[in-house]
């Protein structure tokens, strides 16, 4: 397809697309061009600055395309963290920083935990020394 600004005798200037050039030739020839304004069919193209894609548009779209990808390959490296953290280790919920301690002070099994904590039980267990991680947990939950 292509873009043609085109112009009647009245100077009316207005869009048309065509299959190719020869469409436009072809029809424009014919008399089966109208002006959609006042309808005569004396219609011809109309001068038009040709859209060129301009370097720094091709490397907003090449910026655009890297940063959807590393999204994407986030997202299912985040995917697959909370799949071998939910296979491996227990889900404590939100008594997370009471059985990181039991664990740190030998109160109970070594074995690996998840579950969720304030900021400040966080900030608490990193005082103590407990190793702890924050982990970016994509709410299977939620709707994108």
């Amino acid at each position: 397809m292509i873009l043609f600004q085109l112009k009647c005798e009245h100077d009316h200037e207005f869009e048309g697309w065509f299959k190719d050039g020869a469409t436009y030739d072809a029809q424009a020839a014919g008399g089966d061009l109208s002006c959609p304004v006042c309808g005569t069919s004396n219609v011809g193209k109309a001068l038009m600055a040709p859209r060129l894609r301009t370097t720094r548009q091709k490397e907003d779209a090449a910026e655009k395309q890297r940063q959807k990808a590393v999204a994407e390959a986030t997202k299912t490296a985040i995917a697959e963290i909370r799949k071998q953290v939910e296979t491996n280790c227990e889900n404590v919920g939100t008594k997370f920083a009471e059985e990181a301690r039991k664990i740190h002070y030998g109160e109970t099994e070594k074995r690996g935990i998840y579950g969720e904590a304030s900021i400040k039980e966080t900030a608490e267990l990193v005082d103590e020394g407990i190793d702890i991680h924050a982990l970016p947990w994509d709410d299977k939950t939620k709707k994108n």
